[in-house]
């Protein structure tokens, strides 16, 4: 899923393409990206963009008479860049917003097509649509603690909440967890006040790292290879790669369609999590450390 550094660079390259140019047309390959009816798309078609935001991990394109796009591309759904009057790929593609400088395509990959567009009117429609999430990157300490603490929950959860913090989801919760040296299982009412500050620092850290990065990997382009699992990654993706820091093998936890990768070494005192269907699987086999883990595979060679 697109997150904030990816969502603040497509914002960022778009900008110079659209921003004071008029939407020329809205085409829609699939009517269920749409989820609003009222105002018609229609009404969206001929008025120039005024102004670009990100709204957690939305993109929202501003437009005169109060109109708003918002768009959300969830997991699989990707922006591209293309000559005017581009045509739709058959496959992937779902719309395209025309202008007069180029065509703005969306795609989104896999049978479940999650990505959506609302077009809405108002200050107030807009504010409806956002979870309310803490800004990190805007925030200071005192405001950070507050929303992290609000409710108990677990450090992975907390951090991809988007009525809690804005922004973050499963890639760049797992950087920032390894950054902070923090289990990902531990809750957030049962951090003291310097892992606070270490997760505060390590957060805005890693955010503004990566929008950097993918920044100078666009140039002067448009990010045609957004993707969650990208070199330079300390743990996200990596399960079983050595952790740049220790060298201990990165874990994972997995839970329904996710899953966390961390560093035991690192973050969890050497103790494996617990993993919800393999751990169960081994039962009293389940190695508890890295070192029973590495003990174990020591003894099959």
């Amino acid at each position: 899923m697109p997150e904030l550094p990816d969502v603040a660079v497509y914002l960022e390259c778009l900008e110079p393409r659209i921003l004071a140019r008029p939407l020329e047309r809205v085409r829609l390959r699939s009517p269920f990206f749409l989820r609003s009816v009222e105002p018609p798309v229609a009404a969206a078609e001929g008025r120039r963009v005024t102004r670009l935001r990100r709204l957690g991990k939305r993109l929202v394109i501003g437009l005169e008479e109060e109109l708003y796009l918002v768009l959300h591309l969830m997991i699989a759904g990707r922006l591209h860049w293309r000559p005017p009057h581009a045509r739709i790929p058959g496959k992937l593609g779902i719309a395209a917003l025309d202008f007069p400088t180029g065509t703005l395509l969306v795609t989104e990959a896999g049978t479940r097509k999650r990505a959506s567009l609302h077009l809405i009117r108002g200050a107030d429609a807009l504010a409806a649509l956002d979870p309310g999430g803490l800004e990190v990157l805007e925030a200071d300490l005192p405001r950070f603690r507050a929303a992290l603490t609000r409710e108990n929950h677990t450090l992975k959860r907390a951090l991809t909440d988007p009525r809690l913090l804005a922004g973050i989801g499963n890639a760049y919760s797992d950087e920032i967890l390894h950054r902070a040296r923090l289990s990902p299982v531990k809750l957030t009412r049962q951090l003291g006040d310097d892992e606070i500050a270490r997760l505060h620092a390590a957060t805005r850290a890693t955010l503004q790292e990566w929008t950097e990065r993918l920044r100078a990997e666009a140039g002067d382009g448009f990010p045609e290879k957004v993707t969650a699992f990208r070199d330079g990654m300390a743990v996200h993706g990596r399960y079983r790669k050595p952790c740049p820091d220790c060298g201990s093998p990165v874990q994972r936890i997995v839970y329904a369609a996710n899953e966390t990768n961390y560093c035991a070494r690192c973050q969890t005192g050497g103790v494996l999590l617990a993993d919800r269907s393999l751990s169960r699987l081994l039962k009293s086999d389940w190695p508890r450390s890295v070192e029973e883990m590495e003990a174990a595979r020591g003894g099959e060679r």
